[in-house]
């Protein structure tokens, strides 16, 4: 197993065997979580905290049920609820949970780095569920996988990432991870969603849809973030799908057998036709869904291990 990592904060810190083995156990669990009864034992009597700052649906019921299947206690903390809406500083937070002895930590917060300094502050293992503009590394790790799964391989593909490139830590996570494994990517948006030096990044820029998807292997379209824009960044939604929205006639310019993806949720209209999204032929937006239940499945499995192992040695030196 070549994963030792103690927290899984982002994917720039991720070699590329590393990956591969997060998507290995990730394809195991896919077929576990197909089955009748899901449950297994890994994590019996270890204790996971999802702490999300921030709403996501989705992204927290997905970690809650790969903790669940996998045998853990999962505590869902409500932000809204808590001390943190009384002045109470993530720092403290950190001495709060830190004194609940927990063994593996999920945080979703609105500020790029604040998960880097909970992961500092605690005894357990910090995994990140995105952090500002930062990164979401299970959310370009699930993305992989169902790309893996579609098309055989995660490598030597091109791939384009569509839309508000600017506010999207899915974007970034997803360059770095594609970026690692040896794909060719390219960005596609206007150029108000595009920030400043990406081009650093070793990637194609464009700001036209049909020049910029001519011959993918995959379309990934993403959110535009309204609330993270402070001024005009488009003219109209209207306007943005008709430059920048993924429709029959933008698709015809990718490969065939290109499929199509979206973190979600989808903007229907917005930045994707609804009978793009629906299309089983070339949509994968459900199975990213599956897909993320697995991997994160595997990403808190990993780590779980790590933390024993580490926990052991201590043990042991404390003994000596």
């Amino acid at each position: 197993m070549s994963f030792r990592a103690r927290h899984l904060l982002g994917i720039e810190h991720l070699a590329p065997d590393e990956i591969r083995t997060i998507l290995d156990l990730a394809d195991r669990y896919v077929e576990f979580s197909r089955r009748t009864v899901k449950k297994s034992d890994a994590l019996a009597g270890m204790t996971q905290i999802n702490m999300f700052f921030e709403n996501s649906t989705r992204t927290q019921a997905s970690f809650e049920l790969a903790g669940k299947r996998l045998g853990a206690d999962v505590m869902n903390m409500s932000v809204a609820q808590s001390s943190v809406k009384k002045g109470e500083t993530l720092i403290d937070t950190a001495l709060t949970l830190n004194a609940m002895h927990p063994d593996l930590l999920v945080v979703r917060h609105h500020a790029s780095g604040a998960v880097n300094l909970l992961a500092e502050k605690v005894n357990c293992a910090v995994l990140n569920a995105g952090d500002g503009r930062h990164e979401h590394p299970t959310q370009a790790l699930l993305d992989a996988l169902t790309i893996r799964r579609a098309k055989g391989r995660i490598q030597g593909l091109t791939v384009a990432i569509c839309g508000d490139i600017q506010h999207s830590r899915v974007a970034r996570s997803n360059l770095l991870l594609l970026g690692k494994m040896d794909n060719r990517v390219r960005l596609i948006g206007p150029p108000t969603l595009m920030p400043s030096g990406v081009a650093e990044f070793g990637c194609e820029v464009f700001d036209d849809m049909k020049a910029g998807l001519a011959g993918v292997d995959v379309v990934m379209m993403l959110r535009l973030q309204k609330e993270r824009m402070d001024g005009g960044f488009i003219p109209s939604e209207r306007e943005y799908f008709h430059r920048f929205g993924l429709d029959a006639d933008k698709l015809a310019h990718a490969k065939e057998d290109a499929i199509v993806m979206h973190p979600g949720p989808m903007n229907r209209g917005v930045e994707i036709d609804g009978t793009i999204a629906d299309d089983i032929q070339r949509s994968v937006i459900q199975e990213q869904v599956e897909m993320g239940v697995a991997v994160r499945m595997a990403c808190i499995d990993l780590l779980a291990q790590n933390l024993r192992a580490e926990r052991g040695r201590a043990a042991v030196e404390a003994d000596v």
